[in-house]
């Protein structure tokens, strides 16, 4: 029997096809009997649309991704276009490198998403995993970096190198030694609570005229992160608690590049004043 174009496209056979519908048959004779769904092979049986595994959580990653594009391409416009520049043709903002960083790496890792939630396979996972944890890791290498305003470069490199060094080690153990999902799970967690505790901080003594959205972001991402360690059954087949989780970091992502804009004013705008006042 022929398959379908889009099942051989997302590398379904024979075998993984039989294999999901007979999980989909066996999930409808539980339901007939009062039953709720169950984990099959560690995961819930999602419902596919064209051969994508998860639709809801590709939809809600392609949507976060461009989220990610739009807010850096809008940062990028605004220190090069809008604000003033140095005469060496760079941004006066301090941590604009950091941030232009910090969007590729948001990019790569919910591109990776969104093809790993379209097909589960060892090579997709890893890149997806692999991704998640690099953007975690930055993140908090950027967190310290931003509120305690380390400006010098020899101090970034003192600072970023020993968590670039356990990241790295990290993910190297995930690819070619075994990839532990409740270790990995503590790792991602500490490393995301420990950056939404410093941003919390700094957003409470910092005088800084966009605080108030950091802590939007601050509050939101704690409580988006729940639905991350309390999982849930997919809805309908489609929506579960991770692809829930995807859908808050949507608002959060847009006011998040927002700041990050804000904060590229404010830095600008006290440099300028700095300057003239010499």
């Amino acid at each position: 029997m022929q398959e379908p174009l889009y099942l051989k496209w997302k590398q379904w056979d024979c075998e993984s096809d039989c294999r999901y519908n007979c999980m989909i048959d066996r999930e409808k004779e539980r339901e007939a009997l009062g039953y709720g769904p169950i984990k099959y092979h560690g995961k819930w049986p999602f419902r596919r649309v064209f051969g994508i595994q998860e639709p809801a959580s590709v939809a809600f990653s392609a949507l976060n991704l461009a989220m990610h594009f739009h807010g850096w391409l809008s940062f990028f416009i605004l220190l090069y276009y809008n604000l003033p520049l140095r005469q060496d043709k760079k941004a006066y903002y301090e941590f604009a490198s950091l941030w232009h960083i910090y969007g590729l790496l948001s990019m790569n890792s919910w591109f990776w998403s969104a093809v790993f939630h379209s097909r589960d396979v060892d090579l997709t996972e890893k890149l997806d995993y692999s991704s998640a944890v690099a953007l975690l890791g930055y993140s908090l290498i950027l967190a310290i970096l931003r509120s305690f305003n380390v400006r010098d470069e020899a101090a970034r490199v003192m600072v970023a190198a020993p968590f670039l060094a356990f990241v790295t080690t990290h993910i190297l153990y995930l690819n070619f030694y075994t990839l532990d999902y409740g270790w990995n799970m503590k790792v991602c967690v500490v490393m995301a609570v420990a950056q939404l505790l410093i941003w919390a901080i700094w957003a409470g003594i910092t005088r800084h005229p966009s605080r108030w959205k950091l802590w939007v972001v601050v509050i939101g991402g704690g409580l988006a992160m729940l639905l991350e360690i309390y999982d849930f059954p997919p809805y309908q087949g489609f929506f579960d608690a991770h692809a829930i989780w995807h859908a808050t970091t949507i608002p959060l992502t847009c006011l998040w590049w927002s700041f990050i804009r804000d904060d590229a004013k404010f830095r600008t705008s006290n440099l300028l004043k700095r300057a003239k006042s010499v």
